[in-house]
């Protein structure tokens, strides 16, 4: 079996952006009987830029929420929550002591911000360490990750060859997979949808407010009757990503002039609609039930807990350590 990898940010409600870039997909592995898949909340990456601590726990829920309801079949896959398993911060440790300060100078995260003028603090910089450290615990073989994120793997397997080098076998090296298909989701404006852009449509919005966006969506100014180019509308690239089988008929009437934006906006508002019907509901229902949800998270973290462990007591007697806490 191919054991796969992917962290979720607690962000607030998911959209259609993080639909295609990374939660589809990941159901997609998820289905795949030869996978065997790791999903878990990245909640202590959080913390490198300020948090309020209620509104936080409020994004988190809502992701995990919508995580439940879209992609996660708990027969399937371990789902769990980084912040709940203590050896993803002690392994940041032991490996920052192996890292080299240059290495993390040249992490993307760290440069973006700091070309900005922005202040970056000691979390930022080690980033990339735990998220290696999230990934090597478990002995991953293969992580899904956006193309910003392809260069933090690339430090994990990194890292991951210099711990085996100086201590012998230890670690799978990660390979990371990225779906270029899927990586820029349009939003309402046509630039790449990001709640840092305010241009999202959220999946969960009501059916008032996901019509309203819906009906927003940027387009041509052109008058009722005149030809459409489809390969060049939003609308039209929502169409193909839902998998609209009315997709060649509405491009033939695209050129032809026989429809306008407003009803390939209302076509598309009642695809994507009745979409997530089922989700919905299930999501409801979850969210109406708050232990459940606990339950589940303490499944998996306990799941997750076992493997964690293991491969952390083995890293601590290559260090000279006693392989396990004595409390």
């Amino acid at each position: 079996m191919t054991r796969i990898l992917t962290g979720m940010q607690s962000s607030g409600n998911s959209h259609l952006g993080n639909y295609f870039g990374m939660m589809k997909p990941a159901k997609s592995l998820q289905d795949e009987r030869e996978n065997e898949c790791f999903y878990f909340v990245a909640d202590l990456h959080s913390f490198t830029s300020k948090q309020d601590p209620e509104l936080f726990r409020q994004n988190q829920l809502s992701g995990v929420l919508d995580w439940l309801a879209l992609v996660i079949d708990t027969d399937r896959s371990v789902f769990y929550r980084q912040s709940d398993i203590r050896a993803h911060t002690e392994l940041l440790w032991y490996l920052s002591c192996l890292t080299p300060f240059g290495l993390m100078e040249r992490a993307h995260s760290y440069k973006d911000k700091t070309a900005k003028g922005l202040e970056a603090n000691v979390g930022l910089f080690t980033y990339p360490i735990l998220m290696a450290a999230d990934i090597i615990l478990y002995d991953a073989e293969v992580v899904p990750v956006g193309k910003d994120q392809k260069q933090h793997v690339e430090m994990a397997r990194d890292l991951a060859q210099k711990f085996n080098h100086h201590f012998g076998e230890t670690f799978v090296l990660p390979e990371s997979q990225i779906q270029e298909e899927v990586q820029t989701i349009p939003g309402l404006d046509g630039a790449k949808m990001s709640k840092s852009y305010g241009n999202t449509i959220e999946i969960f919005a009501d059916e008032k407010t996901l019509k309203k966006k819906i009906m927003s969506i940027k387009t041509e100014s052109l008058e009722l009757g005149e030809p459409m180019v489809p390969e060049t509308c939003n609308v039209m690239q929502y169409h193909r990503l839902f998998g609209n089988p009315n997709v060649a008929q509405l491009e033939n009437n695209y050129r032809a002039g026989n429809i306008g934006f407003g009803d390939s906006k209302k076509q598309l508002f009642e695809f994507v609609w009745e979409y997530f019907a089922e989700a919905r509901v299930k999501r409801e229902k979850l969210a109406s039930d708050p232990a459940e949800v606990e339950n589940i998270l303490k499944n998996g973290a306990q799941s997750a807990n076992n493997i964690a462990e293991a491969k952390l007591e083995l890293v601590r007697s290559k260090f000279g350590l006693s392989p396990r806490h004595l409390v």
